[in-house]
């Protein structure tokens, strides 16, 4: 039974890299932009997912290390002329280094108290930014522009279709590296440290070492999401990486499912369409209701929370596995019947028939 379960698993992944591969051939420019930036979402929420819902730290700061890795990597494009496949790269590593050191203090606090200093983080960083100090690399409050870089090789692709390959690509290697981290020694770590801590210490398990790393590994992810998004959108400035960008983030990990991996793709794409929807249910009321697209958002993810409170992924689960049960019991039904009629059959065969 495991058995087939994994290779239908298996073929629905490759169901869904075949049609994720093909929509760059299929969709116009703006919807290969909004599929880029769901895949960019997707990437940040697997690294807070690993810290929140396998580590259980509670992390409100994630759109700062999201503008870091945004501003790191135009930074260096911009004005150091590096490509952008070394800015990306070099951007993540900074990121993890400031959410490692991030982690040190960190350790002194535990639930809302780390939430705080995380929020203290996210407020803080926009403001850093915006720094006139700064300006001659940050460029203040009117940001940084970046072009768009086309593909290389002479492949015949435009600059959406091979921005959104890219973040294609990134995102499937990152998901199989946390997958592989988080079902590891290394992630069966991470949940003795959140449900069980003096136990965990007790059994020989560095608890400051890995919260530490899984907070700089956390970063890494956000920063390498942030700097696709610097390149993908092709401009950066300190209004990008508000308060609400983390609280999205938070969102997103929560409508997906804690410590499901899977299910950052419905949280991506909740972040990403669901407040475009509430603002075109309210596209002709005008001005008068500027609140309304709040208050609907609001009220749809209230929904969503309680028709699925462990998330989209598992009330898919949930799903699938009805499914599955009932396919079993029709098949275990039909093998009955034709149990029943073998048996009858070999009673009366060599008898003649009932009469």
């Amino acid at each position: 039974m495991s058995g087939s379960s994994g290779s239908q698993r298996f073929a629905a992944t490759l169901a869904v890299l075949a049609c994720a591969l093909a929509f760059p051939f299929l969709a116009s420019g703006y919807h290969l932009y909004q599929g880029a930036q769901v895949l960019i979402l997707a990437i940040a929420l697997l690294g807070l997912n690993l810290l929140t819902g396998f580590n259980g730290q509670i992390s409100l700061g994630h759109g700062a290390f999201f503008a870091i890795g945004g501003y790191g990597a135009a930074i260096l494009t911009a004005k150091f002329g590096a490509p952008y496949w070394l800015a990306i790269p070099i951007a993540s590593l900074v990121c993890f280094g400031a959410g490692f050191l991030f982690g040190f203090p960190a350790l002194r606090f535990g639930g809302l108290y780390l939430a705080l200093a995380t929020f203290a983080l996210a407020v803080a960083t926009p403001q850093i930014l915006a720094y006139k100090g700064f300006d001659a690399y940050t460029g203040g409050s009117q940001g940084v522009t970046l072009v768009k870089p086309h593909a290389p090789f002479g492949l015949p692709l435009n600059a959406d279709q091979w921005l959104y390959l890219v973040c294609l690509f990134c995102a499937a290697f990152l998901y199989w590296a946390v997958r592989n981290l988080a079902s590891g020694r290394i992630g069966r770590a991470l949940i003795a440290i959140r449900d069980q801590p003096i136990a965990a210490e007790a059994m020989g398990v560095d608890a400051a070492l890995y919260k530490t790393t899984c907070f700089g590994v956390s970063a890494l992810y956000a920063g390498v999401a942030g700097g696709l998004s610097a390149v993908a959108v092709g401009f950066v400035s300190p209004e990008s990486f508000e308060l609400p960008l983390s609280f999205a983030f938070l969102v997103g990990i929560v409508v997906g499912g804690l410590a499901s991996l899977g299910g950052v793709i419905f949280g991506a794409l909740f972040i990403e369409f669901v407040p475009n929807l509430a603002d075109q249910l309210t596209v002709n009321f005008g001005e008068s209701a500027k609140a309304l697209p709040g208050a609907i958002y609001g009220v749809l993810l209230i929904l969503v929370m309680f028709l699925m409170p462990t998330g989209a992924a598992g009330a898919a689960r949930a799903a699938a596995g009805a499914v599955a049960r009932r396919l079993r019991s029709r098949r275990g039904a039909k093998i009955q019947d034709g149990g029943s009629a073998a048996s009858a059959a070999a009673k009366y065969g060599g008898k003649g028939e009932a009469t």
